[in-house]
């Protein structure tokens, strides 16, 4: 009889152990839980301005903060370090910002609107100059930020960070 009980606990942790790791179709590859939090990762979930942020550069050297004015129609672009923590100013009259989830796609050059402390000949914030009616739209916006002197591009999306 002892041996009987013995067998059928055995069988019982063999059939448990399958649901411990069980995950739904079309989940494989999709973090889960909290360990999923991209502070986890020791990389922010957003900029210091609020903003989505893209990674430029191998080892990150820079990450892009895009945040979006709707009632002024006007996006700006604040240049980071690595930590996405400090303003890093570049030498770049302009960048070029692409929202890819509008139709038509929306393709903006942002010019140098450089912050107080930025050094002469450099800035560490772009903005368009001519409004925008898609960004006047309430939503989250999804796409591109570069600067194509550097070949440095990253894509953000306000959705991972929770905007709205």
């Amino acid at each position: 009889m002892t041996m009987f009980i013995r067998g059928a606990c055995v069988l019982g942790m063999v059939a448990l152990v399958p649901l411990a790791g069980c995950s739904k179709p079309g989940d494989a590859g999709k973090p889960s839980g909290p360990s999923s939090a991209r502070q986890a990762d020791g990389h922010p979930d957003k900029g210091p301005h609020g903003g989505a942020l893209a990674e430029w550069g191998e080892k990150e050297e820079y990450h892009a903060e895009f945040t979006v004015d709707h009632k002024e129609q006007k996006a700006t672009v604040y240049i980071l370090d690595g930590s996405a923590k400090k303003a890093k100013p570049i030498e770049a009259k302009t960048i070029t910002l692409t929202i890819t989830n509008v139709k038509p796609t929306l393709t903006l050059t942002l010019e140098a609107d450089p912050q107080k402390d930025d050094p002469e000949g450099m800035s560490s914030r772009f903005s368009n100059k001519e409004k925008s009616e898609k960004l006047g739209v309430e939503m989250d916006f999804k796409g591109n930020i570069s600067w194509p002197e550097k070949m440095f591009s990253g894509e953000f999306d306000e959705k991972k960070v929770g905007h709205h």
